[in-house]
């Protein structure tokens, strides 16, 4: 228990034999159920669970048959605490990347009752950059800026971090199985939950790598294939929030300003080849770009100002 709430764990797995122990072993005391959800792993990571869910009542073991993806095994273990009415659910993978004594300052904001939703940021740490591998640490920049105009959650940053706690109340709420089953599922979660106007926060947290982890994922295809989930997400968001459950004029600014930033790009590829195939720009063709390109991009200022604003009460 934590503050008088219930606390279950959910530790999404897939071939971690060699980390499920550690992560196991150093469960905070105030965890009332861990769930692990093993995702079809080839190794022994069910029969590593199993044999500590022998010593610590606290443990269940969920299988999938196929695997499925991250996303499907936090949803299996968000399912679980929804439906045997937990108060909190914490996210901690379990390749032990996720300190289980930091695990309080995540509970704390959500306990009392300050947000609906906490997660990890290791980008608040000074060591983020030394620590996290390069790649992934420009990587993660580039969804959590593509996030936050995706989301709406403009004050969020460090998007990608799956070290997070969430209530009742949201866990009822949200549709677990619509949720992404992959890496994206972080992104696509923090859409959902502003869609349903819950609070969210950051949590500073410092980085955890190469503790014995092994990671398949390749960056530039996670990337790619994440940056066009929040392409989606977005447009999905838009539709839900600002139109279908409380009509904004923010739709407007948005809708034109992609038409005319799309109009300065015919425009500047029209300018381009005319430059090389004739020699000269045509100077009202210039000009129509320029007024295109000035007036797009101040309306998709005025539409994400207008999106900060309105999500300003949802900032823990």
């Amino acid at each position: 228990m934590y503050r008088e709430k219930s606390v279950v764990v959910v530790v999404p797995a897939h071939n971690e034999e060699t980390q499920i122990g550690k992560v196991l072993e150093t469960m905070p005391a105030c965890v009332d159920y861990i769930i692990i959800v093993d995702d079809a792993s080839s190794d022994g990571t069910a029969q590593v669970a199993e044999r500590f869910a022998q010593a610590d009542s606290r443990i269940t073991l969920l299988r999938h048959e196929k695997n499925r993806g991250v996303g499907a095994a936090i949803a299996s273990g968000y399912k679980w605490a929804r439906d045997h009415d937990c108060d909190l659910a914490a996210v901690m993978a379990g390749d032990g990347q996720m300190a289980p004594e930091e695990l309080p300052s995540l509970l704390e904001p959500v306990a009392s009752g300050r947000v609906d939703y906490a997660k990890g940021n290791r980008l608040f740490s000074g060591e983020a950059f030394k620590t996290i591998p390069t790649v992934r640490y420009f990587g993660n920049a580039a969804l959590s800026l593509l996030t936050k105009i995706a989301s709406g959650y403009w004050h969020l940053a460090d998007s990608q971090s799956g070290y997070t706690v969430i209530n009742k109340k949201a866990l009822h709420t949200i549709d677990w199985d619509r949720m992404y089953c992959r890496y994206g599922q972080p992104n696509d979660l923090l859409v959902r939950l502003n869609v349903n106007n819950f609070r969210v926060c950051d949590v500073p947290i410092r980085p955890v790598y190469r503790v014995g982890e092994k990671s398949g994922m390749s960056v530039p295809t996670v990337i790619f294939t994440i940056g066009w989930l929040l392409v989606k997400l977005f447009f999905w968001r838009m539709k839900e929030k600002y139109v279908i459950r409380d009509f904004h004029p923010l739709v407007f600014f948005y809708a034109l300003g992609f038409v005319l930033m799309g109009c300065s790009a015919l425009l500047a590829e029209y300018l381009v080849i005319m430059f090389f195939v004739r020699g000269y720009l045509s100077q009202l063709t210039s000009l129509a770009f320029l007024f295109s390109f000035a007036s797009g991009s101040q309306a998709l200022f005025f539409a994400m100002w207008f999106d900060m604003e309105c999500n300003r009460k949802l900032a823990g």
